[in-house]
């Protein structure tokens, strides 16, 4: 735990430094390993703390209770400060970017970068919503994936409007259940969960964005760091909540965790607005192929259950609502009921 806070946080890198060994009969040029201290803390070692922690209190059962009930709160909180300061952000917003572009040395190569990034984020986000889940639905269920997302329409265009994938969430239950014929038991159960957790594409979104500031600063990444980006980008995503704009909050975890500075992410600002959309549009379509596939899996023993409610009614005992009043078959038997007018 002492890499956590502080500068204690250091890592080991070879660079572009070259020791020569000069002997009388060779010279050789070796590579000179070097230990650079990062100023910050390591978010990627809290990230992964947190994850077993929270795991734990989950296995621990009512003695872990309080504590998780205080996390609970400090979340909520926390997310309420973050929707207050998103409500009055436009005004720090429109001086951030007039710094931005007083540092410009040529602003046109910098919009022609801008619109890169985006149509990047948009090829990749259009690649994971229309083929890699599409995919995933079909080899899981041997179903027509493009139906079940036609079927999703009116989901995906609310999300698409509030980009808010919990403002979304009586939509998508809708859907499923009426359109796809999704158990409403299987809908109820999964896409609360997805909303939460599931933010596939503010993932992808975060990686984008944090290897395009890379780029933008002159930064090369190593195979490891992008890994590192991956990783973060998905555990961060994890941890986001479902209002909009809440990607820009934990993309500042994984910018730390690559060493690159918090305060460049005031360049994809302006746009962050539209692309928003996009993704949540995308977590959404995820959340629903999710609960698809949870469904047809689901079959056998959601079949189960309504065989041992069907066995578990007394014939005895039977009430059925009638034209407003209640037919109550007593002990009697059908030879003596009561009707009662509600």
């Amino acid at each position: 735990m002492m890499n956590v806070t502080g500068t204690n946080f250091t890592t080991q890198s070879p660079n572009d430094d070259m020791v020569k060994m000069v002997n009388y009969t060779t010279t050789r040029i070796v590579d000179k390993p070097v230990v650079k201290k990062v100023e910050g803390m390591n978010i990627l070692g809290i990230v992964v703390f947190s994850i077993f922690f929270g795991c734990t209190l989950s296995r621990m059962g009512p003695a872990g209770k309080p504590l998780s009930a205080f996390f609970e709160c400090m979340h909520i909180a926390t997310m309420k400060i973050v929707t207050l300061i998103i409500w009055y952000s436009p005004v720090g917003i429109v001086f951030l970017i007039a710094v931005k572009l007083i540092e410009m040395e040529d602003m046109g190569k910098v919009f022609t970068q801008l619109g890169y990034y985006m149509l990047t984020v948009l090829l990749g986000l259009g690649l994971h919503g229309f083929i890699v889940l599409p995919l995933v639905y079909f080899v899981g269920t041997r179903k027509n994936p493009f139906i079940f997302c036609y079927n999703m329409l009116r989901a995906l265009l609310t999300a698409w409007g509030t980009a808010s994938s919990s403002s979304t969430l009586p939509v998508t239950m809708e859907c499923l259940e009426e359109k796809n014929k999704i158990d409403i038991r299987v809908a109820k159960f999964v896409t609360p969960i997805g909303a939460t957790i599931n933010m596939d594409g503010t993932a992808l979104y975060e990686a984008v964005a944090s290897i395009f500031i890379a780029q933008y600063l002159g930064i090369s990444l190593n195979f490891g760091e992008v890994i590192i980006i991956s990783l973060t980008s998905t555990a961060a995503a994890i941890g986001a909540a479902g209002i909009p704009s809440a990607g820009l909050v934990t993309m500042a975890i994984v910018l730390t965790a690559v060493g690159l500075p918090v305060d460049e992410v005031t360049l994809i600002i302006p746009i962050d607005w539209f692309l928003d959309r996009f993704r949540t549009a995308i977590n959404v379509l995820g959340d629903a192929y999710g609960a698809g596939l949870v469904a047809h899996l689901s079959q056998e023993d959601l079949a189960e259950l309504d065989r041992q409610a069907v066995k578990g009614i007394d014939i005895n005992d039977v009430e059925i609502n009638v034209n407003g009043g209640k037919f109550q078959e007593k002990n009697g038997g059908l030879d003596n009921p009561s009707f009662t007018k509600m």
